[in-house]
């Protein structure tokens, strides 16, 4: 997996709605780019990146090129995700476990340092 080319290909608003297109069945390139305002050749750009990422295969028949998805990468990315989520939720954990012994000490310094109230005779 190349994951910088997946989050590469996924950071840009185009391309996402291509994948989410694609999610749906394969399709040709023309039915792909009809509904964005942008020239053909845009969308073969962006088809290009998507590419390069494994995110989409292209078949030819004839003149006709159809795209289909591969969601591979795109569960390699959320792999690494989940991976990295939890190894930073541990450190969090971990973090605050520390920050709380540490408050605790401070408020238990502070009420052993405190005059104790004189009793009247």
């Amino acid at each position: 997996m190349d994951l910088d080319n997946t989050l590469i290909a996924l950071a840009d608003g185009t391309r996402r709605e291509i994948l989410q297109r694609l999610a749906g069945g394969p399709a040709r390139v023309t039915e792909i780019a009809a509904p964005f305002d942008i020239s053909l050749n845009s969308v073969s750009k962006h088809i290009r990146i998507l590419e390069r990422a494994g995110l989409v295969h292209r078949r030819v028949e004839g003149r006709d090129h159809y795209l289909s998805l591969d969601p591979e990468p795109l569960d390699a990315a959320a792999a690494w995700m989940k991976r990295e989520r939890a190894n930073w939720t541990s450190r969090l954990d971990r973090l605050e476990a520390a920050l709380r012994a540490e408050d605790a000490i401070d408020k238990a310094r502070k009420t052993s340092a405190r005059p104790k109230p004189r009793r009247k005779p």
